[in-house]
């Protein structure tokens, strides 16, 4: 009888084994190199080629973690010399080295320029992810908090369900709340009002023009001993007409430059309470988004994953309670920025594979401008939340403003 189609084996699955070595394979164990702590660390052990090359790195690398960024970067910048154009992905690794240790420095504009070079380059989201992670610590030297939250709203759109982004995003915008204050305005800015300072002749202005209430006179014109009365008194009657004109003038002036002023006052107070409102809205709304991340991932960790989770909640709560919403508020932010939050999309997140595509694809994925980013994340949480401005407001002590 014939077997069963799908039931035939080939003799060699009944051969004997071959012996194995005691490194594990067939033949004689391969000699892998052994190398001594911070091998590295002497240019004379680095060899050549591949393997001297990754010694320069590393010497770069060490130098860097030193924190002896002038020896760093003299190590990154001889290592790109020698490195093959073929070698994209460690040419990438050096450079950013090189931006680092110039931001350290305080370099920031040669360091901006090679992180520019590097995005122009990018070919995947990795490397578009390196750099914005480079350009936002390059900014953040500078102290310069607007490029930092386009850093970050980019880093979003790349990665919007990572809660580590989002919490550095309210953490930017609570940077520019604090730096938001009432503006004043001082009225030497505004209009150079005048002060008056009458004296018995004349009188100064706070501008430094000073206005003379003595008549003038003629160089024919001689004062002597039989001046009359009557002109005396005219002479008086000039000066004092003088006077009250200029003071009437200078009465009005004032009142309309005050008018003026509270207005502008007003005007900019209103502005910067808006401005402020709208900014808080974005930092809380950030923070919870943040929270709801890291509850949801929090199930699958442990160790020091699972306590930097905890510990980035804690501060979170922290964050939020500072600013002062009421709780209505609260439970709003939570549902529009968890609407979006499924497992499995948190699934893709953290095992999705890296998107190969060109530069200008690339670009695409972040989102063009600031705004967009707003509107999109934010702006159906500040339209709900239209509905507790009173509410919003007396919380944290300021008067309801119209947006």
């Amino acid at each position: 009888m014939e077997p069963l189609l799908g039931w035939q084996f080939e003799d060699s699955l009944f051969a004997p084994s071959r012996e194995r070595g005691p490194g594990g394979g067939a033949g004689p164990p391969c000699g892998a190199k052994h190398c001594e702590p911070r091998w590295f660390r002497s240019e004379a052990d680095g060899g050549e080629g591949a393997w001297g090359l990754t010694a320069s790195k590393f010497r770069a690398d060490w130098a860097y973690r030193q924190q002896e960024f002038e020896k760093a970067l003299h190590e990154y910048s001889n290592c790109l010399l020698v490195l093959p154009p073929s070698n994209i992905a460690m040419r990438r690794d050096v450079q950013e080295g090189q931006a680092r240790c110039l931001c350290r420095l305080g370099r920031h504009k040669e360091a901006l320029d090679i992180a520019e070079k590097l995005r122009n380059g990018a070919t995947n989201t990795d490397h578009l992810t390196t750099v914005l992670n480079l350009q936002f610590a390059i900014y953040q030297g500078l102290e310069n908090v607007e490029e930092k939250i386009t850093c970050l709203q980019q880093l979003i759109c790349l990665h919007p369900f990572n809660p580590w982004y989002w919490k550095l995003l309210a953490e930017a915008y609570m940077s520019l709340l604090q730096s938001l204050s009432p503006l004043v305005i001082p009225e030497t800015n505004l209009n150079q009002s005048e002060e008056v300072s009458v004296s018995d002749s004349s009188f100064k202005t706070s501008a430094g023009r000073e206005i003379n209430l003595q008549p003038h006179r003629s160089d024919g014109q001689k004062e002597g001993p039989w001046s009359s009365l009557a002109t005396e008194t005219k002479r008086e009657n000039a000066v004092t007409c003088s006077s009250s004109q200029a003071v009437k003038e200078f009465l009005c002036t004032s009142e309309e430059l005050e008018r003026m002023d509270k207005g502008k006052r007003a005007a900019s107070e209103s502005w910067e309470q808006n401005k402020s409102k709208r900014v808080g809205i974005k930092a809380c709304g950030s923070l919870i988004r943040a929270r709801l991340l890291l509850q949801l991932t929090q199930l699958q960790q442990s160790s020091f994953a699972l306590e930097n989770n905890i510990k980035g909640q804690k501060e979170i709560d922290d964050k939020v309670a500072r600013l002062g919403f009421n709780e209505n508020s609260l439970l709003l932010m939570t549902k529009v920025m968890g609407q979006d939050l499924i497992p499995e999309k948190l699934k893709e997140e953290y095992q999705g594979e890296v998107k190969c595509i060109g530069p200008s694809a690339l670009s695409s994925l972040v989102t063009a401008s600031a705004t967009e980013f707003e509107i999109k994340w934010f702006g159906n949480l500040q339209d709900d939340l239209c509905h507790f401005d009173r509410q919003f407001y007396s919380d944290i002590g300021l008067p309801p403003s119209v947006t």
